[in-house]
């Protein structure tokens, strides 16, 4: 058994830190929010929009998808080193959700006629997709979901509410998930949309998070006319199409990489700054954290490993995710206890690492409620992990 990359890929894995080295303005890894793609004036946001297109021209965009519809088609390890890269420099690997969760979904339950409308918008880097799903009463329970979508002639009606969309107020598409037949067991009576932005009656209202940045947005829907043609798969079954929209949202390696560059960057203000907790106890815990980084990245690749066998990672795919989170809120405590009182500093001359583990601190609280609770994550693990009863 090889645990090395194979040469071709380090090539790769080359090519994308060349790209980056010269793509990313001077400094942009050291911001404290290079990663909060919601934020930021009119400039900005060209530039991360002109970075996509960037990316879609070399066909990393969309570096899974088959050929036939602007994809790549490269394994699943190419893909890994490719996040890895990314998450590691901090670059804006995607904006909404088109790429990984969007386009895959339409690939595999689309018609014809949508594939036609969507894939290339997304691949091209035209488009900017949202994710309604989650409402204010329900996010972990998700097919408790009540948002309406009730058929009149060629369009569905919708009313309700989503919440914690990300990039819902930059967005041009939703994936809508909405209750077709409330007399259904609740798994049963959902159908998935695609719903454009600028139709009438559409509403999205910016969520400020602890953070103080606006990435998440409510939407509200009041009568809004969406065409039929805009269902995906069948009608009344499309909780099995949002959760292979999910399933492909759970990678994992990002969450660890993530976590190490600011593990590299404590290390670094160990060895040059007198630190609050002790430089003893701060050595131990440093080689206690370096060692759970590893052991985080080897459950991301296992999990890899299997999909690149055709084996579906489920469990394990869970303690990726969970780990991941988790280990990114460990690494933002030791931060925060390194460095005192100053850790709290968000900018300025006094500011250490210019505040970037006040970002981090504040922005690891969420990581084990977004993309699946731990609580959830926990569940699957003893369910369809270690085959365990329910209680």
């Amino acid at each position: 058994m090889d645990f090395r990359f194979a040469p071709e890929e380090e090539a790769f894995r080359s090519e994308i830190r060349g790209f980056l080295g010269k793509e990313l303005p001077e400094g942009w890894a050291a911001s404290a929010g290079a990663g909060n793609l919601g934020e930021g004036g009119d400039e900005r946001w060209e530039f991360l929009r002109s970075f996509q297109r960037k990316l879609s021209q070399r066909g990393w965009l969309t570096l899974g998808w088959p050929v036939e519809h602007g994809g790549q088609a490269a394994g699943v390890m190419q893909q890994v080193i490719y996040n890895e890269e990314m998450a590691y420099h901090r670059a804006p690997t995607q904006l909404g959700v088109g790429p990984d969760r969007v386009g895959p979904t339409i690939i595999l339950y689309g018609t014809d006629e949508q594939k036609k409308e969507h894939l290339p918008g997304i691949a091209n880097a035209e488009t900017v997709w949202c994710q309604g799903f989650s409402e204010p009463g329900a996010g972990s329970d998700l097919a408790s979901l009540e948002t309406r979508a009730v058929a009149d002639g060629d369009n569905f009606i919708v009313n309700g509410q989503k919440i914690w969309t990300s990039l819902a107020h930059k967005a041009d598409w939703c994936i809508l998930l909405v209750r077709t037949d409330p007399d259904a067991p609740k798994h049963k009576g959902i159908s998935y949309l695609l719903v454009d932005m600028r139709l009438p009656g559409i509403t999205v209202t910016p969520l400020v998070d602890i953070t103080g940045r606006h990435a998440f947005n409510q939407i509200f829907f009041e009568d809004v006319r969406v065409p039929r043609d805009c269902l995906v798969g069948e009608l009344n079954r499309g909780w099995y199409v949002g959760a292979a929209t999910l399933d492909f949202e759970r990678s994992g390696i990002n969450r660890v990489v993530a976590g190490i560059r600011m593990y590299e960057e404590l290390i670094s203000f160990a060895r040059e700054t007198k630190v609050a907790a002790g430089r003893s106890a701060v050595r131990a815990r440093l080689a206690e954290l370096g060692i759970e980084i590893h052991t985080g990245r080897l459950l991301a690749y296992r999990v890899a490993s299997m999909q690149a066998k055709g084996q579906i990672p489920n469990a394990e795919a869970s303690m990726s995710k969970m780990y991941g989170s988790e280990l990114q809120q460990r690494i933002a405590g030791t931060g925060m206890q390194m460095l005192g009182l100053s850790g709290q500093v968000e900018s300025g001359r006094w500011a250490p690492l210019a505040g970037r583990i006040e970002h981090y601190y504040l922005h690891a609280t969420g990581l084990t409620i977004a993309a699946g609770t731990s609580e959830i994550q926990r569940n699957i693990i003893s369910g369809r992990g270690l085959g365990l009863p329910r209680g």
